[in-house]
């Protein structure tokens, strides 16, 4: 297998590693190599002055026994430092005090949590049984290898992007803009002998500029984020951010703090599924479900919002940002409702939750690097397009309200589902239309309560290609999208 030739290790030399984890009377043993290139070029004042290059390489290695996990890695691939790393964490999972000496060959974490069965592949429902024999589906691919592109090349490309700002406001004061890449070879194995590998390109591109109008300011910033190779930097993707840098400023100038209160809100389609990801979409993680620190703990099979309405984490969107062939436990990327019809049919699932649950795994156990433990996280989180006609059919039907297409900065409390956002861009809604621009002010709300208060889904879903991070203990990436949508009842800050 060409993956296990770029981590210099053999297939025999793998069962080694699990065998050797298990040793010490563990359950269970997953290995994971990472070889991951960063790259990255910033523009500041017309000027491409710095650059960065760093490479990420090693394995990390898990041992569960009974409520324990033991978690260890090295930052070589060399056989002594791979079974050394291996039998840390092995006795961590069962409870040693000194398992190796520390340094930079292998070095050690520990993570405690709380189950209810012990580990072991006794059926299906348990989680524990080989994956799928069927062919996998590949959500992502590179017609021009980051590797083969000469980094400087990409230099002309981000000097037009500012150039192209410029030409189109005058009020531009300075544009920063920044181009990311990356790529992952991942290889996977655990002790049911499931052999995974995955080829994770990943291109982003950050633009932002500041304008002055007389003595004000204004700040907007845009961003592009694909699973592709260099064929990502692309005339269209140039047009798509400049356009968007300059759109709405006029609006932006305008704006003013509004009375708040309490009043319908609609979320224009896109971005706003950020609210959506915070507010509710960490409430469906499983573990915080398993461990009855989410509002939604206990509630599968409840009805938590109206007949309709329909929310996905999806790992199949094409070349998007949250994309997943396999998540990082090595289960086949895929799609899961987590409300269907607007009754809650499924949590997000690592290996250990759906074991605890006696369900299937949901391809959600992720983690930031090797040197990380996979716990569910979200991949690409949105409503599917509902009913209720267009936006301007949900803006039409709100006699007094705020329309918000942009958020910023948000807070969400996990176990009690209260949350506030911060508003980047919106309107006053008076008599059915958007009249005066808004600013400065924050959405206040209750997950659930939002949840079952959406009184109309419009029909144009969007998942945004923003460069969305997750952080979660780590830090991951995600995209997440959402229709237009009425929620009748929200506190808006304002004056």
């Amino acid at each position: 297998m060409e993956a296990c030739n770029r981590f210099g290790v053999t297939v025999e030399q793998l069962r080694s590693l699990v065998a050797e984890g298990l040793r010490a009377g563990g359950d269970w043993c997953d290995l994971y190599f990472e070889d991951t290139s960063y790259h990255d070029l910033l523009l500041r004042d017309g000027v491409v002055g710095s650059g960065g290059y760093h490479v990420d390489y090693g394995c990390g290695i898990r041992v569960l026994k009974g409520e324990k996990t033991g978690y260890a890695y090295a930052e070589s691939t060399d056989l002594p430092s791979l079974l050394q790393a291996a039998r840390a964490a092995g006795a961590i999972a069962n409870g040693a005090e000194a398992a190796v000496a520390s340094g930079n060959r292998a070095t050690l974490g520990i993570v405690r949590g709380r189950t209810a069965k012990r580990w072991g592949p006794k059926d299906v429902s348990g989680g524990w049984l080989p994956c799928s024999d069927a062919a996998i589906a590949r959500y992502y691919d590179e017609q021009m290898p980051w590797e083969e592109a000469e980094t400087a090349g990409f230099i002309p490309f981000l000097q037009r992007i500012e150039a192209g700002i410029r030409a189109r406001d005058s009020r531009v004061l300075k544009v920063v803009a920044i181009l990311s890449y990356s790529v992952s070879d991942i290889l996977m194995y655990n002790s049911l002998g499931e052999l995974t590998s995955d080829h994770r390109p990943l291109g982003s591109i950050s633009v932002q500029v500041i304008f002055r109008q007389g003595e004000r300011t204004e700040n907007n910033t845009v961003s592009r984020s694909l699973r592709m190779g260099a064929e990502f930097v692309n005339d269209a993707v140039l047009e798509d951010l400049v356009s968007r840098a300059v759109d709405g400023m006029d609006a932006r100038f305008e704006a003013r703090r509004p009375k708040g209160g309490q009043m319908p809100v609609v979320m224009g389609a896109g971005a706003s599924g950020i609210l959506l990801h915070e507010a509710m979409g960490h409430a469906f993680e499983a573990d915080f479900n398993r461990k009855g620190q989410s509002i939604f703990s206990g509630r599968m099979g409840q009805r938590i919002c109206r007949p309709g309405i329909n929310i996905l984490d999806d790992a199949t969107v094409p070349a998007s940002r949250g994309a997943c062939n396999y998540d990082d436990e090595g289960v086949p990327g895929q799609k899961t409702y987590m409300v269907t019809d607007g009754v809650l049919t499924s949590y997000l699932h690592d290996r250990i939750s759906a074991h605890f649950y006696g369900v299937a795994p949901t391809g959600n156990g992720r983690r930031e690097s090797f040197r990380y433990n996979p716990i569910p996280r979200m991949r690409a989180t949105y409503m599917e397009s509902g009913p209720d006609g267009t936006r301007e059919d949900l803006i039409a039907s709100v006699k007094r309200g705020i329309y918000v297409d942009q958020f910023a900065n948000g807070q969400v409390k996990i176990g009690e589902g209260d949350f506030t956002f911060f508003v980047k861009s919106g309107f006053l809604i008076e008599g059915g239309r958007l009249t005066m621009p808004v600013k400065d002010i924050n959405i206040i709300g209750n997950g659930p309560q939002a949840l079952a208060d959406i009184q109309a889904v419009a029909g144009d879903l969007r998942i945004d290609e923003g460069t969305w991070t997750c952080g979660k203990e780590q830090s991951v990436a995600v995209s997440c999208g959402i229709p237009s949508v009425l929620i009748g009842n929200l506190t808006v800050g304002g004056e």
